[in-house]
């Protein structure tokens, strides 16, 4: 039978849970276990393709894509059929960890469960029953988490769950976890709180009280922890521990002390140097098996890469609209910590606002460029004036999807003189529509779920900076978007001047990928290889764009 880890968080968000559901999964997976996770998101939407970057970080993209079909065979019904393979950005956190593909059906949403129980309601699945919130919302959450674990035939199924204890939008996924508490055996499930021990700096010590106050809430709900992860800014000390232990009811050893790291891929080994594998284990009856690979000693050394200190540091602008919350581009971030790592340098990411006037000295201050992705009309002026830059001043260049095409924009103004060059996502009636909407997307009406999404095969030309990355003909990367780069402006003219298409789709009807031929380093990608970038394999365009970048200041 399988074993269920639920993880909880209290006093406020943002603490860490998704690094400790994936540290969890880690632990597991250093005992040979076969682990997944799954996070529960109480908010209303489906799934958050729709929601905005600033105010929820950033939309992580699975390699499958799930028609999530509630009742069945809803093919003359589009309101009742949707495409999902765009989840929370902890997803992100759970693949770099654990280093396996996770399939979109492990995000459940507040608004799947509601909107799947009405629908039922409408067809008569529940003829008779007054439906409730307990027991109908509640036994569909339960089946969820149980034909995941059954069907993937695992070990250990580690469940998050968003937002904080205390939460109106959480009640009923806390009452499930209850009910499968009661219902499995009792070797069968742990609970995981993750709290916070915040730090007086006026009297000089961490104070116990949020976490104590965290845990009543959780109680209330009718949910005893076994485990309480304290995070805090410096290391706990044995006081506060049996503190935290007398008022939570929680045994002192399985008091986790989770202080700020230099890497969060550190958190496993520090889990580890506090028992809390072993405890885990204890808590849910798991021997540990004959690990055929030194998982634990392979994570350590490179985890060593992301903790030492270098004597280079690469400095990367990152102009984007989106730049008010770091976690917009967190996938991005950590593809670019990757190589950096791997290539034994430091790295420090500037931030750079294109909706700001003028911004060319923090891009001539960096070593390279990355231009983001995005959607819409705001800040795009100084996106495209950013590749122009990198154009003009020979700085090494990525563009990811909304990145790549703005780089096309910029090239057909700066390079082939057309003034009016636009994408019709910025001006549905431009002159020169150099990027515009795939022919599959011009009849779309609903907006969630209906882009281009998931892994689709790419096919790289030789004699590429692309191919040069990948040393491959045929990859499989993650897409995003609607519109794409218009071939037909990519005459022999444009050619001549520069431009290069080095990928396109299996149809050759989809431009996958742009450089600049000659020595200059600008490459644009219609994909997300940040998605599939690991901390023990970086992703190769952003391991080559790392390699200019030095070849570059060499």
């Amino acid at each position: 039978m399988p074993k269920f880890v639920f993880v909880t968080g209290g006093v406020m968000s943002g603490i860490g849970k998704g690094v400790t559901t994936a540290s969890i999964g880690k632990l597991c997976q250093f005992r040979g276990f076969k682990v997944s996770a799954l996070k529960i998101d109480p908010y209303l939407n489906v799934d958050p393709g729709t929601l905005n970057p600033v105010e929820h970080g950033e939309c992580f993209i699975t390699d499958q894509v799930w028609k999530y079909n509630p009742i069945g065979d809803t093919t003359n019904n589009p309101f009742t059929s949707t495409k999902i393979a765009e989840l929370d950005q902890d997803f992100g956190t759970y693949e770099r960890f654990l280093g396996d593909p996770i399939h979109p059906s492990h995000n459940i949403t507040s608004g799947q469960i509601y909107f799947e129980t009405i629908l039922k309601e409408r067809k008569g699945d529940y003829l008779g029953k007054t439906v409730q919130i307990i027991p109908h919302c509640t036994n569909m959450i339960k089946e969820r988490i149980q034909n995941i674990a059954k069907d993937e035939n695992l070990d250990v199924l580690i469940i998050e769950c968003g937002g904080t204890v205390g939460d109106v939008e959480s009640v009923i996924f806390l009452e499930a976890f209850r009910q499968l508490r009661l219902e499995l055996p009792e070797e069968d499930t742990a609970l995981v709180h993750v709290t916070l021990v915040p730090y007086s700096k006026a009297v000089g010590e961490l104070k116990s009280k949020p976490t104590q106050h965290s845990v009543k809430e959780l109680q209330s709900a009718g949910l005893q922890p076994d485990f309480l992860i304290c995070r805090s800014e410096i290391n706990m000390y044995e006081a506060i521990k049996a503190k935290i232990s007398l008022f939570s009811n929680v045994k002192k050893e399985h008091v986790i002390a989770n202080p700020d790291l230099k890497s969060i891929y550190q958190l496993p080994l520090i889990f580890e140097q506090q028992g809390f594998g072993d405890l885990l284990g204890e808590n849910l009856d798991l021997k540990t098996r004959l690990v055929e690979n030194n998982t634990y000693s392979e994570w350590v050394e490179m985890t060593n890469l992301f903790v030492n200190k270098y004597t280079k540091t690469l400095r990367i602008a990152m102009p984007g609209k989106y730049v008010d919350n770091k976690d917009s581009y967190v996938s991005i971030n950590h593809a670019l910590a990757h190589s950096c790592a791997h290539e034994k340098v430091n790295l420090e990411i500037v931030f750079v606002d294109t909706e700001k006037d003028n911004f060319d000295d923090d891009l001539n201050s960096c070593d390279g460029i990355l231009l983001t992705p995005g959607f819409g009309t705001r800040g795009v002026e100084g996106m495209i004036h950013s590749a122009e830059f990198a154009m003009d001043n020979k700085i090494p260049y990525l563009g990811i999807c909304f990145g790549a095409q703005l780089f096309y924009v910029a090239f057909m103004r700066s390079r082939m003189g057309i003034e009016s060059a636009q994408s019709t996502e910025i001006d549905p009636n431009a002159i020169e529509p150099v990027v515009s909407m795939m022919d599959e997307q011009q009849k779309i009406v609903n907006i969630g779920g209906t882009m281009r999404l998931g892994g689709h095969s790419i096919i790289i030309d030789k004699d590429t900076k692309l191919y040069e990355a990948y040393q491959q003909t045929k990859i499989t990367e993650r897409f995003r978007h609607r519109y794409h780069i218009n071939e037909k402006y990519a005459t022999a003219e444009a050619k001549n001047k520069g431009i290069r298409i080095s990928a396109y789709d299996e149809t050759r009807k989809i431009v996958n990928a742009i450089e600049l031929t000659g020595d200059h380093w600008m490459v644009g990608v219609q994909c997300h290889p940040e998605y599939t970038s690991r901390p023990f394999k970086p992703s190769p365009i952003y391991h080559a764009f790392i390699k200019a970048i030095l070849k570059n200041k060499a």
